[in-house]
């Protein structure tokens, strides 16, 4: 692996527990490498200990095969070659953007300096405009001489901590995708951290979920949302609901029994006997619930939210239990109304089942 991680951990002074426990991962060649989780759960401090600004205290960090990070080994951040990208940008308002993109290669001659900024300013989209000033671009343009910046010195790895945050939702996604093109073109190696899922799938090949410390799965997009490994992840990951569930064998065939009523031939399903009495809760995403006028099961509508071409709607069913569903936007229900709605699924993710809270006195 190009980067690896394993079992690292950091923990900051009088803290009580480490702000991150135990992560492992590996990153190939040329990939990138997406971390993502809640506020607080250690993505940025873990990028943080990958570039040298923070040192662990269990496990190792290494860098095509050399270890830079470990109880008994701490190389420079300076050191490391490690390009970083931060959310404010960090450009420098007193100087245009050839000075601002080659401040990182000052020892090279003059001739190489400008060959190179030009470079990685025509690969980031910004060719012919060395002479503005930060002032005078735009939030995407200033996020892009940043990229160009740390990429002038040709890092062996390429770091970015939530570099868009600061970008309206619209010119967020679209950056994603267009900077995932200028770091396949640059052949570059990247972990990136934010908090955005559709950023995280638009940039990412790999990524990570995180979750009080914890790496709960390192996977592609598809995989976290379709297989997910942890309860978290599952909650975490698109939009869906758990629902209690109970598995039983008809013969060779196990039937799941949900509050939308019974869900058979399908993939990969467990057997009862993975569950105490086959019971557990089964996870329905928002596209697993079809809407369907003519179906035997209706919800009530109990919230909506607008999406342009969808609804997203939260469905109240009789047995009270609560289901989301995607629905076209040409069915404009109203909060209260009542609809027909089925399962559509092809797979199923089950957990065990959340014990009961105690009821109060």
């Amino acid at each position: 692996m190009f980067l690896s991680l394993t079992d690292v951990q950091v923990r900051y002074p009088g803290g009580a527990k480490p702000a991150v426990a135990g992560v492992t991962l590996g990153l190939a060649a040329g990939q990138i490498g997406v971390l993502i989780g809640p506020s607080g759960c250690g993505k940025t401090t873990l990028l943080r200990a990958v570039a040298g600004l923070e040192g662990v205290c269990g496990g190792r960090i290494a860098l095509q095969g050399e270890v830079v990070s470990s109880t008994s080994v701490h190389i420079a951040a300076e050191a490391r070659r490690i390009g970083m990208v931060f959310q404010d940008y960090a450009l420098f308002p007193h100087l245009d953007v050839r000075r601002n993109v080659d401040f990182g290669i000052r020892h090279l001659d003059s001739t190489q300096r400008r060959a190179r900024v030009d470079e990685v300013l025509e690969l980031v989209g910004l060719g012919g405009m060395q002479s503005r000033y930060p002032h005078a671009l735009s939030g995407g343009q200033q996020q892009r001489v940043a990229l160009a910046r740390a990429l002038a010195p040709k890092p062996r790895l390429l770091l970015l901590d939530e570099p868009f945050s600061n970008l309206d939702v619209e010119l967020r996604e679209r950056l994603a995708h267009e900077v995932r093109a200028i770091l396949k073109a640059a052949g570059a190696t990247a972990l990136f951290v934010t908090h955005d899922q559709l950023e995280a799938f638009a940039i990412g090949d790999v990524v990570g979920v995180m979750h009080e410390g914890r790496l709960q799965q390192w996977d592609d997009a598809y995989t976290l949302y379709h297989r997910p490994a942890t309860r978290f992840v599952a909650e975490f990951i698109g939009h869906g609901v758990f629902a209690p569930a109970h598995l039983a064998q008809h013969g060779g065939q196990v039937v799941v029994q949900t509050p939308l009523g019974p869900l058979q031939d399908i993939e990969e399903c467990p057997l009862p006997s993975a569950y105490p009495d086959g019971l557990c809760d089964v996870l329905l995403r928002a596209d697993d619930i079809v809407h369907d006028p003519g179906a035997a099961v209706r919800g009530q509508i109990v919230r909506k939210a607008f999406r342009g071409a969808d609804f997203l709607y939260t469905l109240r069913l009789p047995s009270g239990e609560t289901v989301l569903a995607h629905v076209p936007s040409h069915y404009a229900h109203s909060v209260g109304d009542w609809v027909g709605i089925r399962v559509a699924m092809d797979h199923v993710v089950t957990f065990a089942r959340l014990a009961e809270p105690p009821t109060s006195p």
